[in-house]
This record gives structure tokens, sequence and C-alpha cells, in this order.
């Protein structure tokens, strides 16, 4: 083996809550875990001003706050966390090869993948201009509603997802006004009908967004325009949400591992196996429902454990830690 390639007991590809935590039980089972952090160390959670849905946090925390937490806990127990991000994948062999940065090859017993999904937005500068300033730009309607309890907002979507995340504002929010691109939804008859049939939602059809009005600090309202007429108007509203879809950061492993339709990985029924053996998968690159950082930390804990008892199971002089379990 050539002295530039370096030999890993466990990678795990991608930070935030699942990745962090898979390192913390990987390492508390003496797997001498290596975490490279990815594009965005702390994953998505970093662009999020107040988590206070995350058990422990009795007063509410920080995404960035907190995954400088998660990965001091991880380091405790001898993380080996690593800037830079994973470029290119080869498991077709009984060794699974992943390269780092384009240039430094890492042969590992076993993967753990946790680099997330990316959520799509409009692109509109003043969209992601108050994204950036926290100032009321949101792609998560469970993760941020509560902050907008009886005040208005916008929600902008067609589909399953972008009708439940209306739903679930209207009860927190005064008024939901959601904008469709087209005549009609994209979504199953019984969520169209759940939100038609909800009175605070106003539903605007043929309606796309011009620009996200603000006062330079936080949303102030929507500038919308007709897509049939060219009309223009502006909505009043603290919040701005986008229910456009996810992205799963995938696509290195699309020749590897078993994708669906949208590129989220294909986990074996209640654990984080993939279709190659020794590789794994936890958080948002594989769930497409929850999204919360709650359950991908969970699923950051089975990935870990499911590595450990394979790491076991085939070689005898490695032992599962019943330190992992307490």
């Amino acid at each position: 083996m050539s002295e530039t390639i370096e030999k890993v007991k466990c990678l795990i590809i991608g930070s935030g809550p699942a990745g962090y935590t898979a390192a913390i039980y990987a390492a508390r089972a003496n797997m001498k875990p290596v975490l490279y952090q990815g594009t965005q160390p702390g994953g998505q959670l970093t662009t999020t001003n107040e988590v206070e849905n995350f058990p422990g946090y009795p007063d509410g925390i920080t995404g960035p706050e907190m995954m400088m937490e998660l990965q001091k806990q991880a380091e405790r127990f001898e993380t080996d966390v690593r800037d830079g991000w994973v470029t290119k994948v080869d498991f077709s062999g009984d060794v699974h090869k992943v390269w780092v940065n384009d240039t430094k090859e890492i042969h590992c017993d076993t993967v753990i993948i946790s680099t997330g999904a990316s959520a799509k937005y409009l692109g509109l500068d003043s969209e992601q201009k108050y994204l950036k300033l926290g100032g009321g730009v949101s792609a998560c309607a469970v993760c941020d509603g509560f902050f907008y309890r009886n005040q208005e907002v916008v929600i902008v979507g067609a589909g399953d997802s972008a009708c439940e995340e209306a739903h679930y504002l209207s009860k927190l929010c005064k008024k939901v006004t959601m904008l469709v691109r087209r005549d009609e939804f994209r979504a199953s008859k019984i969520m169209a009908a759940r939100v038609k049939n909800t009175p605070n939602i106003e539903i605007l059809f043929n309606t796309e967004t011009d620009e996200v009005l603000g006062d330079g600090q936080v949303v102030t309202g929507v500038r919308v325009f007709n897509n049939q007429t060219q009309e223009k108007h502006e909505i009043p509203a603290t919040g701005f949400f986008v229910a456009i879809g996810h992205k799963p950061n995938t696509d290195i492993f699309k020749d590897f591992l078993n994708l669906d339709e949208t590129g989220y990985i294909i986990n074996v029924p209640g654990t984080s196996k993939t279709n190659i053996e020794g590789v794994f998968v936890s958080g948002d690159a594989a769930d497409h429902v929850y999204r919360q950082a709650v359950t991908a930390a969970g699923t950051g804990c089975m990935a870990a454990l499911d590595a450990e008892r394979w790491l076991a199971a085939k070689d005898s002089t490695f032992e599962v830690s019943t330190s992992t379990y307490n």
C-alpha cells in the first residue's frame, strides 16, 4: 500500500447532528473515527438562529452554538475532526476507498454517510439576504413556525410537503398565504383538500414571488406577481417559508449505493445499513420525512452501533464495547 494512503477504521462523511452523534458513539466504542466536516461544517443547522425543540436546551440555543458543542463532545472522546470534503468514493471492492479534496486517498473498514440534504430556495437576492440574516426566511415550518405565532406568513410550494407545512403553520399563525405557481396543486387530493378547507389559509394560484420585502433586518412582506396577467401586489408578512423540496447531498454515491428517484439513500428498514456491506447512512441523506435535528442524531447513533456490530462480526479481535450503550 502506498504511503500516501491512510487506513481508517471508521470514516464519517459530513457533520451536523447525525455525523457528530455517530462520532460520539463510534469514538466511545474505540473505533477511532475520522470525521470530515464537508463544505458546510455543522450542516444546515448552522443557518438556524434559534433551536428550541432539541431536548436538553430549556432556554434554546443557536444552531451554530449547538454544533460547536456537539463537535467538542465528539472531540472529547478523541474523534479526529478534519476540514475538507469527500469528492469521490469507490465501494466496488472489499476495501471502501474515499478521496478527500480530490487528492488524499483513504481506505476505510466502515463508512458512515452523514452528508445531509440541502433545502431548495427560489434564488432571489432578497430571499438569500434575509435567510442569511435569520430575519424571516425559512425552509422548515416545523423548526421555525413557533417564532411566528399569531403573525401573518407566506409559504411557497404546491406539493404534499408544502401543504403539510402550510397546515402546520395555520395552527400557529393568524394567516397563511400559500403561493402556487401553477393553476393546481401537485399534492395529493387529500392534502390539497386539507389546505383548501382551512379557513386561515389563502391560496393564490398562478402566483410567483417577485421579491421578499424587509427593513434591512427582518421580513416585512412579499411582493408577488400573477404569471398570467403579470399584475403585482404586496402581501404583509413577517415570515417567508419555502417548501419546494430538498436535494440530498448524495451525488458522489450514486454509482454504488441504491438511491430513490429524488436521490435519497435507501437504507434497510429499521437500520442504517445500505446495499454495500460496511457502508451506513444517517440523517437527512436518507430521511425525506422528518428532517429534524433530533431524528438525525438518533440515526447517527444507529449508524455507529450498526458499524460497530458489523466490525465485530467481521473481525474477531474487535469487541463490541459495552460503554457504547451507557
